[in-house]
């Protein structure tokens, strides 16, 4: 889902596929941690939205990771509960800060950060994508 939905909409190729199926990978294998949790959203049996908790940030910080939801999910106020959903989970288990990378331009995303009390930490030039962005990362205070 994210390779499609970003080689569309911001042309990302192999490189964010594979970036995200390597981090993808590497947290379904540490699941058996209590602290590490994905959601999904269903549309019958299909996958349309996701998100992840990665417990295992530096400095005992949670990682906010793989956040979609496929156009078809969206405008339903799933993306909102989905986020929630996770926030709640990382409250309960006090992280101390939850952090997330994403890349400027995605203002509907933005606003439902910071709408649920993440600010802007830093930007920077990065092609770790797959393509020239401006990265951001955001924390939430625990």
């Amino acid at each position: 889902m994210h390779a499609d939905y970003y080689s569309r909409h911001a042309e990302f190729g192999q490189p964010f596929e594979s970036l995200v199926a390597s981090d993808m990978a590497q947290l379904m294998g540490r699941l058996s941690n209590p602290r590490n949790e994905v959601w999904t959203v269903l549309d019958a049996e299909r996958i349309v939205g996701s998100i992840a908790i990665d417990a295992e940030g530096e400095k005992g910080e949670a990682i906010l990771r793989c956040f979609i939801l496929d156009p078809s999910a969206q405008g339903q106020g799933l993306g909102k509960r989905l986020l929630n959903e996770a926030l709640t989970f990382c409250d309960e288990q006090r992280f101390p800060v939850v952090r997330l990378w994403t890349f400027k331009g995605l203002d509907v995303a933005r606003k439902l950060y910071e709408d649920a009390g993440f600010i802007l930490e830093s930007e920077q030039e990065g092609q770790q994508w797959g393509a020239p962005v401006i990265e951001q990362c955001f924390v939430r205070l625990g």
